[in-house]
């Protein structure tokens, strides 16, 4: 019974090891399979590097501000008798856009005519007296005084009829009228804005360390972000005397034709400033640049040698100093050099070296000024 026990123990031994053996032999055969197993190469774009001449321009977020713009407001108090105007209707200088009630003005006026007259005979008549030797001249004195009061006292009343008829200080575009008929304002009270849009001005802010280079007269382009895509040139106009002290900017005005009055007051703009001759910078598509925490980098294509000695293509990847953007356009400081290939989409699924494969039949953008499909 034993040495039947001990036999079966024995076998039972021996296939486990025999087991184990294969099981060690299929693992360390997978293990090296694995240590020799190279990913297939991803597919990427690429383009190669070169030298772009920008201009050196300066952007900013402009307000585009009226030449000329006022709320017209009633000068005197008076019930509104007349409207002369609808809102958003253009005027010119000097048209009428309301009269307030003058009839107790007009009265006034009537009376302060006939004691002028009255002042006028007795001046008349004071001056044939004093020629006679038959008044003084302290009666003359007085007369005279009596004539020009009246005088004043005429003018005074029609100048308070004439302000009571309010007018457009200059040609422009009203807006929404702020008066109905009827109505009693006190000296003071909006009556609508008005607002001249041709020219017009955009004022944006410069940084202080940028502010020496800006000259009056330097070109300026304006763009809206409306999707028509619609530009505008102007030129500065002034630039302002003093550094906000919240910003550390500096002012600037610009002044632009607006003929179809596309542009309005308070609204936001894309300003670019020219500042001077274009330099040589390198720049990449946007979509080349890998953007991280610890560094921005890009992934340069060239020839590796993998475990074994074999050459390949594959990827460095490059720390670099990016700059300004325009469009889809990157400035590269540093990093790169003049005739690198660099890849430009698939950056995401890559790592230092990665192999690739080069498939350029579809690019991404690359247009310093682009246009969107849909815009």
């Amino acid at each position: 019974m034993a040495k039947r026990m001990f036999l079966m123990l024995t076998v039972t031994a021996a296939c486990i090891a025999a087991l184990g053996f294969v099981k060690f032999r299929q693992i360390k055969t997978a293990i090296a399979v694995y240590a020799s197993f190279q990913p297939p190469p991803e597919a990427v774009t690429t383009i190669v590097v070169v030298q772009d001449k920008w201009p050196d321009t300066l952007t900013a977020i402009g307000t585009v501000a009226a030449a000329r713009g006022v709320t017209v407001s009633a000068d005197l108090p008076g019930v509104v008798d007349r409207i002369g105007f609808e809102s958003g209707q253009s005027v010119r200088e000097g048209d009428v856009l309301a009269q307030l009630d003058t009839r107790q003005e007009r009265a006034q006026l009537t009376a302060a005519e006939a004691q002028r007259d009255l002042a006028k005979a007795n001046f008349e008549r004071m001056e044939g007296l004093l020629a006679q030797r038959v008044i003084s001249k302290a009666e003359y004195d007085q007369a005279t005084a009596d004539q020009r009061q009246a005088d004043a006292r005429v003018g005074e009343i029609r100048a308070a009829i004439d302000r009571k008829t309010i007018r457009a200080p200059f040609a422009g575009i009203l807006g929404i009228r702020q008066i109905n008929l009827g109505q009693y304002l006190s000296g003071g009270n909006a009556v609508v804005n008005l607002q001249a849009l041709d020219p017009i001005y955009v004022n944006f802010g410069v940084p202080q360390q940028d502010a020496g280079k800006v000259v009056v007269g330097h070109g300026v382009r304006i763009s809206i972000d409306d999707g028509s895509g619609a530009q505008f040139a102007g030129r500065v106009s002034a630039i302002d005397s003093v550094v906000d002290p919240g910003t550390r900017n500096v002012q600037v005005q610009t002044t632009l034709a607006n003929p179809g009055g596309r542009l309005r007051p308070g609204m936001f703009v894309q300003t670019e400033l020219t500042l001077g001759v274009g330099r040589s910078i390198v720049t990449l598509p946007a979509s080349a640049i890998s953007y991280a925490p610890y560094g921005d980098s890009v992934f340069v294509v060239t020839d590796l040698k993998d475990a074994k000695g074999q050459i390949y293509r594959g990827v460095r990847q490059q720390i670099v100093k990016l700059g300004a953007t325009r469009g889809d356009q990157v400035a590269i400081v540093s990093g790169i050099k003049p005739g690198d290939e660099v890849v430009s989409s698939g950056v995401f699924k890559l790592r230092n070296g990665a192999a690739v494969l080069v498939n350029n039949h579809v690019k991404p953008g690359n247009n310093p000024k682009p246009r969107p499909e849909n815009s």
